[in-house]
């Protein structure tokens, strides 16, 4: 089995909301195939095609393509013009340079800076004292962006040797191990993205012919990350999708990554997660995947996800979300 794509964690969803009036909230989620009540449950999770339906729905319908997260609004086609700024730019370098001095035009909140520091190239996402209080989603995604933008400029995934932010550890600090392709570290004094050097000499490949179908994956292609070699638990979540039903022990996943159980357990610590929450999210993703997406019984889905009976399934399923199997099975008629 497929490692599966990791699911969207609702305060995610939530900072996108925030824009938008309670009626505008309801709709726009059941439309998406979210259903609403899911919107107050702290753990709950949507998946990667839910979130992108909310996002685009939400930015047609408040003329924001960050919705409701900067002080003001990124009006329907920032996006593209931000991305013909940087075609004809001979190499990344001189890319990422005008990706700050757009942003630097139409928003007060922040400067994005970008450098060659030796070895390493970084964009750092500098607040602005005197401007509105960036939130940790929006530094965030604006990293995201930075780095999605870059790789689909060069056509190719750019590792990260590390994220780091300002703020202090989030209660789910593996959610964001699915969102930056290395290591994400958190209570630093700056907030930023880095990276092997060599990428800002390299040339730019996409043409303008390129630009309509990387603006209708918005956002897939600059949210969202493949799994990576480079990321131990990005490794292990294979293994785990791989083996199930049978959920795989520390044990066998340790010996087919030629590692011993205490490097893994290192490594994955040092990465800011552990072997068992890897465990439990993989069988949550599948899990969330197939009832929204399928029609499968309970008992199957429970058995495939390594779980001899559906009262069991149940059980951890509450754990993980907060909710029940039935509340993601909700269909809506929009």
């Amino acid at each position: 089995m497929a490692p599966p794509p990791a699911t969207v964690p609702i305060s995610i969803v939530n900072g996108f909301l925030s824009g938008a009036d309670r009626a505008a909230v309801v709709r726009l989620a059941e439309h998406s195939g979210i259903p609403h009540e899911l919107l107050g449950i702290p753990a709950a999770r949507v998946t990667q095609e839910q979130f992108s339906t909310l996002y685009r729905l939400l930015a047609m319908e408040l003329d924001d393509e960050m919705p409701g997260v900067f002080a003001r609004p990124l009006r329907n086609g920032t996006l593209k013009f931000l991305c013909l700024s940087l075609l004809d730019a001979p190499r990344l370098e001189v890319a990422l340079h005008r990706f700050g001095q757009f942003f630097h035009l139409i928003l007060d909140d922040f400067q994005l800076v970008s450098r060659r520091d030796g070895p390493h190239g970084t964009v750092e996402f500098a607040a602005n004292p005197g401007g509105p209080q960036a939130s940790a989603l929006a530094r965030e995604l604006m990293l995201k962006l930075v780095h999605g933008v870059a790789s689909w400029l060069i056509r190719e995934k750019i590792p990260l040797i590390e994220a780091v932010f300002q703020f202090q550890r989030p209660p789910q600090p593996s959610d964001l191990l699915y969102l930056f392709p290395g290591p994400v570290r958190f209570g630093r004094d700056r907030t930023l993205i880095a990276f092997d050097a060599a990428y800002l000499d390299r040339p730019i490949r996409q043409r303008k012919s390129d630009l309509n179908a990387f603006l209708q994956r918005a956002p897939e292609d600059w949210i969202f990350v493949s799994f990576t070699e480079e990321v131990v638990c990005h490794r292990v979540r294979q293994c785990i999708a791989g083996g199930l039903p049978t959920t795989p022990t520390v044990d066998a996943v340790a010996q087919q990554l030629h590692y011993s159980v205490r490097t893994l357990c290192r490594r994955l610590e040092a990465e800011g997660t552990t072997f068992q929450a890897i465990k439990d999210e993989v069988r949550r993703d599948i899990a969330i995947q197939r009832l929204t997406r399928s029609d499968d019984a309970l008992a199957t889905i429970a058995y495939d996800v390594g779980f001899d009976n559906p009262t069991a399934f149940h059980r951890a399923f509450r754990h993980w979300t907060g909710s029940t199997p039935a509340a993601y099975r909700q269909r809506t008629d929009g």
